[in-house]
């Protein structure tokens, strides 16, 4: 499969990634249970009377795929393509709660039509009256994965020449409380998290939206190559350096080739492991990790993709990223490695264009 370009990256996360000078200005939180994202102000892109409608994740959405879109130039792609882990939950949970509430009756639908996982896709659609493929996952962890390996197939087989991929997950208080009781998130008092040496379980929840156009070509401001994507819903500890080795092998690299390797470190001392047993096979490469940065959630690594895209442009490394002190001359090639409790591994391998 050729590769594609990422001609554009655009990120509403915890930190305050639509503004220019992010890079400088990124701060890690360790010692919180829940963070949440910096939205910007919706009435300067959606009107207020829709707004009031739209969860939040869908809110995200819009504003981030219109700055992505933007960026490349494009006023109607091709294509759209979200991944998402949990949806509009904001709105599944709205009406669960309305069912309880009324006994069942006298229900308004409104909540129910706009909690399904591809509403953000269909209103991003709606928004630019763009009538081509739209499709959603909804793979956990690798959401945004299968999205963009999606997109990389509609253009490698001439359906596509630009597609809008996104990545989504909002935060729902409800939700947020199961997970507290099932120890996904850290308790209170395993705060603050050490994330590259944590030994207690549960992480923090983080949230966001990241929206890229991918094109065939490759435009004057394009951020990176997409050279391949590699997944495996389960894998044994054992088999993590094999995974890695095969598909850097699939891509006829070597280790040391690798400028930097971009790891998932959630200061879940359970599931860290795997990234542990990734980082012995590259100690000639940047090590750097990111979910101090966006906390946990199912589609994180759009988080990390984005910044991916960074580096690579500007070829530099936000130092509160780096596990390690080794720092390339040029980075050529970034490994992205990325799963969810230990579920879902995923490998994306960008290339400097």
């Amino acid at each position: 499969m050729s590769a594609v370009y990422i001609n554009s990256a655009a990120c509403i996360s915890v930190q305050d990634t639509l503004n220019e000078n992010f890079f400088q200005n990124l701060q890690p939180e360790n010692s919180v249970q829940i963070v949440k994202a910096i939205e910007p102000n919706y009435k300067k892109f959606i009107p207020p009377a829709a707004s009031r409608r739209m969860s939040k994740t869908v809110k995200m959405s819009s504003v981030a795929s219109k700055y992505a879109l933007k960026e490349a130039g494009i006023e109607k792609p091709d294509a759209i393509i979200v991944g998402t882990g949990m949806g509009c939950s904001q709105d599944s949970e709205k009406f669960l709660k309305n069912v309880l509430e009324n006994n069942e009756e006298f229900l308004t639908p409104t909540y129910f039509i706009q909690s399904t996982h591809n509403t953000v896709a269909g209103q991003i659609a709606l928004g630019l009256q763009c009538h081509g493929y739209n499709f959603t996952y909804v793979n956990t962890s690798s959401s945004l994965e299968f999205s963009m390996l999606d997109a990389q197939l509609q253009i490698n087989d001439g359906e596509a020449d630009n597609v809008l991929v996104g990545s989504t997950d909002e935060q729902t208080d409800r939700t947020m409380e199961l997970y507290k009781l099932n120890s996904t998130i850290k308790k209170e008092e395993n705060l603050p998290v050490d994330y590259l040496n944590s030994k207690t379980e549960g992480v923090i929840w983080g949230e966001g939206a990241s929206f890229f156009v991918l094109g065939k070509d490759k435009a004057e401001n394009s951020y990176a190559q997409l050279k391949d994507i590699q997944l495996s819903n389960k894998l044994d500890l054992e088999e993590t350096q094999k995974f890695i080795e095969d598909f850097l092998s699939k891509n006829n690299l070597k280790n040391d080739e690798i400028g930097a390797v971009i790891l998932g470190f959630s200061g879940d001392a359970k599931s860290d492991v795997y990234y542990q047993k990734a980082m012995d096979l590259f100690s000639n490469s940047a090590l750097l990790y990111y979910k101090h940065l966006s906390g946990e959630f199912n589609t994180a690594s759009g988080f990390s993709t984005f910044m991916a895209c960074h580096i690579l442009k500007d070829q530099e490394i936000p130092e509160v990223m780096m596990i390690n002190d080794l720092k390339k001359k040029e980075i050529k090639n970034i490994l992205l490695y990325n799963h969810l409790g230990g579920n879902d591994h995923s490998l994306v391998l960008l290339g400097r264009v």
